[in-house]
């Protein structure tokens, strides 16, 4: 896309490595996760390619343990007596590295349709904009696995008239429902005050119907696949 034809040619592009970062241990998860396997990666037959292509079962969203038992590559041996963390909003932006195992690459990686970077570079994504409601952690404890789960991320377009802030949303929650177990509610809004339409765009994020419709659209599906192939 020439420079004349972009919504903003000259965004402000953070360094990957001004971005929040978290470096931990975390286990297999053995809740919502395992006991909805199947239907996790069940994909909506409206979605291709990223999404339920025949490799998809090696994008593996989160940590899960092997087939079972001690002894080497067994559960026993990856957990080393330390306790399943929680998604929390870090999780959810998409900053924890297990080395040298895993890193999760859930929203914050998304490329942006019109530049070559992420939409955490972009500030698009912040993690301040990320809410979790229980709070992981209710009164210090672990919420029940089957809790049902609002996450609720805010977006912010790099220009109040950008033409793309739906696509943008629009590739957030995909992601966001691809990834996170069943009990998890996605909520994907544009900030208040940071597009000129925003109330529309909202409208259109939350409409399930034109979603789906949305998603039937060829060309639509490809812009989509594009942003999302740096997730996995």
């Amino acid at each position: 896309m020439s420079p004349a034809a972009l919504d903003n040619a000259n965004p402000t592009i953070l360094n990957a490595s001004e971005l929040p970062s978290r470096k931990q241990n975390v286990v297999p998860r053995r809740g919502p996760d395992s006991k909805y396997t199947d239907v996790i990666f069940a994909r909506p037959s409206y979605l291709l390619s990223p999404f339920c292509g025949d490799d998809y079962g090696a994008a593996i969203a989160w940590p899960r343990g092997g087939a079972g038992g001690s002894g080497a590559g067994g559960d026993d041996d990856f957990l080393d007596g330390t306790e399943p963390e929680p998604i929390d909003e870090q999780e959810i932006y998409g900053i924890v590295t297990v080395p040298p195992f895993l890193s999760f690459n859930l929203i914050s990686t998304i490329t942006d349709p019109e530049h070559p970077v992420s939409l955490g570079q972009l500030s698009v994504i912040n993690l301040s904009d990320i809410r979790l409601t229980p709070s992981p952690r209710g009164g210090g404890q672990l919420v029940d696995p089957n809790t049902l789960v609002d996450v609720f991320v805010e977006i912010t377009p790099t220009i109040t008239h950008c033409s793309l802030a739906t696509i943008l949303g629009l590739a957030v929650r995909v992601r966001l429902e691809q990834a996170l177990p069943p009990n998890y509610r996605v909520d994907v809004r544009c900030k208040e005050s940071t597009h000129v339409q925003d109330d529309q765009v909202n409208k259109q994020l939350a409409d399930k119907e034109r979603v789906a419709a949305a998603l039937e659209n060829d060309s639509l599906k490809s812009v989509l696949d594009k942003m999302l192939e740096t997730c996995y």
